[in-house]
């Protein structure tokens, strides 16, 4: 059986804060230590069971096998290239990687982004890649500077209220 050919990823920024880094290194510590030991126990106790052509367990117990292998073998190599950026010391009023920002939409709507490394975007929380289109149209802004962006919804304006380092708290 070939593999299917997958293209590869397109460079991504190597940058990550502490809190990202720490979550993709316990993502690893309980794959490796917790989640892999104990499906490789459930296959080898399914495989003892005997024909392991019909054995739905033994079958998706070696599929789950080879997605935490290629989990850890990613989080492995990617940990050993991200570079730990702590931006809780800046106090710059520009946007840099790590920085919280305080927009107000066209529509008048205030809006909080954290800017962050590809690893721990999180659109729920407010963290935007430094990748993505909005976070590449504010690096570098400053308080009170008009930010235009191009989104495949269309494109917007903001304006930047507020940059820091640390949470807004509201």
């Amino acid at each position: 059986m070939g593999q299917r050919y997958r293209p590869p990823r397109p460079k991504s920024s190597a940058y990550i804060t502490p809190e990202g880094h720490r979550v993709l290194a316990e993502e690893l510590e309980q794959l490796w230590h917790v989640e892999r030991p104990r499906v490789t126990q459930a296959v080898s106790e399914a495989a003892a069971e005997g024909d392991r052509s019909e054995n739905a367990e033994y079958i998706y117990g070696k599929r789950r096998l080879r997605q935490i292998d290629a989990r850890v073998r990613f989080l492995t190599k990617r940990l050993e290239e991200l570079q730990v950026v702590d931006p809780t010391s800046n106090t710059a009023t520009q946007v840099f990687f790590g920085a919280y920002v305080r927009l107000e939409d066209e529509d008048g709507n205030n809006l909080i982004y954290r800017i962050v490394g590809p690893d721990e975007f999180d659109p729920a929380k407010g963290f935007i890649s430094m990748d993505s289109p909005v976070g590449k149209a504010m690096l570098n802004k400053s308080e009170g500077d008009e930010v235009a962006v191009q989104r495949p919804k269309g494109n917007a304006t903001f304006e930047i209220l507020a940059v820091q380092y640390l949470p807004f708290i509201d």
